[in-house]
Protein backbone atom coordinates (compact mmCIF):
# COMPACT_ATOMS: atom_id res chain seq x y z
CA UNK A 1 0.00 0.00 0.00
CA UNK A 2 1.25 3.43 -0.90
CA UNK A 3 0.89 6.08 1.79
CA UNK A 4 -0.02 8.78 -0.71
CA UNK A 5 -2.88 6.63 -2.04
CA UNK A 6 -4.12 5.93 1.47
CA UNK A 7 -4.11 9.59 2.42
CA UNK A 8 -6.42 10.37 -0.51
CA UNK A 9 -9.02 7.84 0.65
CA UNK A 10 -11.92 8.69 2.87
CA UNK A 11 -12.22 7.57 6.47
CA UNK A 12 -14.83 4.91 5.65
CA UNK A 13 -12.60 3.30 3.04
CA UNK A 14 -9.64 3.31 5.42
CA UNK A 15 -11.64 1.68 8.19
CA UNK A 16 -12.81 -1.00 5.73
CA UNK A 17 -9.21 -1.65 4.63
CA UNK A 18 -8.14 -1.83 8.26
CA UNK A 19 -10.82 -4.41 9.07
CA UNK A 20 -9.86 -6.48 6.03
CA UNK A 21 -6.17 -6.40 6.93
CA UNK A 22 -6.85 -7.40 10.54
CA UNK A 23 -9.06 -10.30 9.43
CA UNK A 24 -6.48 -11.49 6.93
CA UNK A 25 -3.73 -11.30 9.56
CA UNK A 26 -5.85 -13.28 12.03
CA UNK A 27 -6.71 -15.93 9.45
CA UNK A 28 -3.09 -16.25 8.41
CA UNK A 29 -1.98 -16.71 12.01
CA UNK A 30 -4.63 -19.38 12.64
CA UNK A 31 -3.94 -21.24 9.42
CA UNK A 32 -0.22 -21.57 10.00
CA UNK A 33 -0.47 -23.16 13.43
CA UNK A 34 1.96 -26.08 13.29
CA UNK A 35 3.31 -25.15 9.87
CA UNK A 36 6.20 -23.09 8.60
CA UNK A 37 4.87 -19.50 8.88
CA UNK A 38 4.99 -17.08 5.98
CA UNK A 39 6.76 -14.40 7.98
CA UNK A 40 7.00 -12.02 5.05
CA UNK A 41 3.23 -11.85 4.60
CA UNK A 42 2.67 -11.49 8.35
CA UNK A 43 5.20 -8.65 8.51
CA UNK A 44 3.59 -6.86 5.57
CA UNK A 45 0.12 -7.12 7.12
CA UNK A 46 1.32 -5.87 10.50
CA UNK A 47 2.93 -2.87 8.83
CA UNK A 48 -0.20 -2.22 6.77
CA UNK A 49 -2.33 -2.23 9.92
CA UNK A 50 0.06 0.20 11.62
CA UNK A 51 0.13 2.43 8.54
CA UNK A 52 -3.66 2.52 8.36
CA UNK A 53 -3.96 3.31 12.06
CA UNK A 54 -1.46 6.15 11.70
CA UNK A 55 -3.30 7.70 8.79
CA UNK A 56 -6.64 7.35 10.56
CA UNK A 57 -5.24 9.11 13.63
CA UNK A 58 -3.90 11.90 11.40
CA UNK A 59 -7.43 12.37 10.10
CA UNK A 60 -8.79 12.39 13.64
CA UNK A 61 -10.80 9.17 13.28
CA UNK A 62 -11.00 6.95 16.35
CA UNK A 63 -11.03 3.21 15.76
Amino acid sequence: MEVSDLREMGADELVKKLDDARKELFNLRMRIAGQQPNTTKIRELRRDVARLLSILSEKGVRV
